[in-house]
């Protein structure tokens, strides 16, 4: 598990942000800490803390639920349609574009934004055409149904019950 979390969300959300602010400083792009007498900082603090609560309760509903981590070399056994996921397919992905969208606020940083982008476009082509395959083939028609009423980014307004039909 320790693994999975260093690797996935720590190289998006730590590692990389640090070289772009590192690359980036004493440049006009340079990074400027908002402090919290500025609204970005507390928009960071309200963008960033739902992000940071998704990303926690995917890894535990991962673990727990799924006997597995987001990680694809140590995915779920079971598939996971409980707590966060009768909302959303993705939400460790969600919660990650949060944390960098409250980075983001928080550094004031142009390059940050433009990772942000970067990391949205290419979980917008890998979630498809590979994450998803691979759910239907290791779970076939009880993906098929949850993925068919349970939206892959946007939440849903109330939590799927596997009561709707296909």
């Amino acid at each position: 598990m320790l693994k999975a979390l260093i690797i996935l969300p720590g190289n998006v959300l730590i590692v990389m942000p640090a070289l772009l602010i590192w690359l980036s400083a004493g440049t006009p792009l340079a990074a400027a800490l908002a402090g919290p007498e500025t609204v970005r900082f507390w928009l960071a603090v309200i963008v960033g803390a739902p992000g940071l609560a998704l990303m926690g309760w995917t890894i535990r509903d991962f673990a727990r639920i799924g006997h597995g981590t987001p990680a694809p070399w140590q995915p779920p056994t079971r598939l996971v349609v409980a707590g966060v996921y009768r909302y959303v397919r993705n939400p460790m992905i969600t919660g990650v574009c949060l944390v960098l969208a409250a980075e983001t606020l928080l550094l004031t940083s142009i390059p940050l934004a433009s990772w942000l982008v970067v990391f949205m476009a290419a979980n917008t082509i890998y979630v498809p055409a590979s994450e998803e395959p691979g759910l239907e083939a290791r779970f076939g028609d009880d993906y098929r149904r949850y993925a068919a009423h349970v939206p892959r980014w946007i939440p849903r307004r109330t939590p799927w019950t596997g009561a709707d039909s296909a």
